[in-house]
């Protein structure tokens, strides 16, 4: 026992021993950070390439949509294409059933011949008849002329009486009218005539009545406008139709086009001509080029929001009518941009931004001028130099003033644009 106390009574002095080295070592830390700094990671500020964004969801659609339909009431008789068929313009896609129509057709080509004939007739024997009855009513005055100067010169001479030569009076009278009738029947018989106008009349007349009993008759087959894809169809085989109801929706093929809605906030960053990178929900890693090509000079003010249509000039072949896309607009670049990351930014929205920078291995309160936002970084202005070092905010135990040692972390590139020239940091 005796030997034993000795050991027992150095414990509490190791213990003791112990708790001094470790209290020195934390105030020599301490003391080491109060006078070289305490260890802090920071960000450069590094020149590259940023690309401003407006980040939108919308549907695939061309610039217009084809609703067919029938311009007359009858029968399905035929329908030769199919739902989701490509088709070309002036194919066949409803056939209605046309008897009616084509004896329509039938009568009014009957019609067109029977003026037609008339017409002919009025040429051919009316005008040199009526020149005939001319000839012969001009032949038959100037007998009548010359009797009636015998008459008279006969009862001047006492030969006839008075009664002789009244009836040659008449009979010239008659004769110089039927000249007359006959000159009139000879001009309404001429090309210029009423009768020939009458005659051309009806023909034209007959020939309109034709056409429209033709183009009835085109009605009854319904024919694509355009080139295009069925996309919808509501009519079969028996279905009686109605005039003005839409039996099939063709999506022509043309120019494929996305509609998005953009934040009415984001308008003034819009231009057309904007490129944009886009991609359908259903093939998310593939992206395809979209140029902006319209912007609705409207608010929707239920949404608060802005309609902007993209035109795909080559679309992959997987996209499809309605299908939902998104959207990255480029709405602005800067090729050699001084830039820092959006988490090193503080009061970010007030007016009056600023960083905690490191000059001289102590943090500052830094008011910058800020130029483009990316999604993660942000243009400097002024304010900040290339390759000074800055504070993330969300190191909030730094305070600005305090002796820092600063341990740079390299900015790594992001889907808002690939880090171009990089410039070497400065040593705080």
């Amino acid at each position: 026992m005796t030997e034993e106390q000795p050991a027992v009574s150095r414990k509490p002095w190791i213990k003791i021993g112990a708790a001094i080295v470790v209290a020195l070592c934390i105030l020599a830390y301490a003391l080491r950070n109060i006078v070289l700094g305490q260890p802090v990671d920071v960000v450069a500020t590094t020149l590259g390439e940023l690309k401003q964004t407006v980040v939108a969801s919308g549907r695939v659609t061309t610039p217009q949509r084809v609703e067919i339909a029938a311009e007359t009431t009858g029968r399905a008789n035929r329908i030769p294409v199919a739902e989701g068929q490509t088709v070309k313009r002036g194919q066949l896609l409803i056939e209605l059933d046309s008897a009616d129509d084509r004896a329509g057709v039938a009568q009014a080509g009957a019609t067109v011949e029977q003026a037609q004939a008339r017409l002919r007739q009025l040429r051919e024997v009316g005008l040199p008849g009526a020149t005939q009855s001319l000839v012969q009513a001009e032949a038959n005055a100037e007998q009548a002329r010359k009797q009636q100067d015998r008459m008279r010169d006969l009862q001047a001479r006492g030969f006839v009486g008075q009664a002789q030569l009244d009836d040659a009076n008449r009979n010239f009278d008659i004769a110089a009218s039927q000249v007359n009738a006959a000159r009139l029947q000879v001009r309404t018989n001429a090309p210029a005539g009423s009768d020939s106008a009458l005659a051309l009349a009806s023909l034209a007349q007959a020939r309109a009545n034709l056409q429209l009993a033709q183009v009835k008759l085109e009605q009854n087959s319904i024919l694509a406008p355009v080139d295009g894809t069925l996309i919808a169809r509501s009519v079969e085989r028996g279905d009686i139709v109605q005039s003005g109801k839409t039996l099939m929706v063709l999506a022509p093929v043309g120019e494929t086009q996305i509609v998005v809605q953009v934040d009415e906030k984001n308008l003034a960053k819009l231009a057309l001509g904007q490129k944009a990178l886009a991609s359908a929900d259903a093939f998310a890693d593939q992206r395809f080029d979209a140029i902006v090509t319209y912007l609705n000079p409207g608010i929707d003010a239920t949404r608060g929001a802005v309609e902007v249509k993209l035109t795909v000039a080559n679309p992959p072949a997987y996209l499809r009518q309605d299908m939902t896309v998104s959207v990255d607009i480029e709405t602005a670049r800067r090729d050699n941009a001084r830039v820092i990351p959006a988490g090193a930014l503080r009061d970010a929205t007030s007016s009056e931004p600023w960083v905690m920078v490191v000059r001289d291995k102590r943090t500052h309160r830094q008011p910058v001028k800020l130029g483009l936002r990316g999604d993660s970084r942000i243009e400097v202005l002024s304010g900040i130099e290339t390759g000074e070092a800055v504070v993330p905010a969300s190191l909030g135990h730094i305070a600005v003033g305090q002796r820092v040692r600063p341990r740079i972390v390299p900015i790594l590139p992001t889907a808002a644009g690939t880090m171009g020239k990089t410039a070497a940091p400065k040593t705080p």
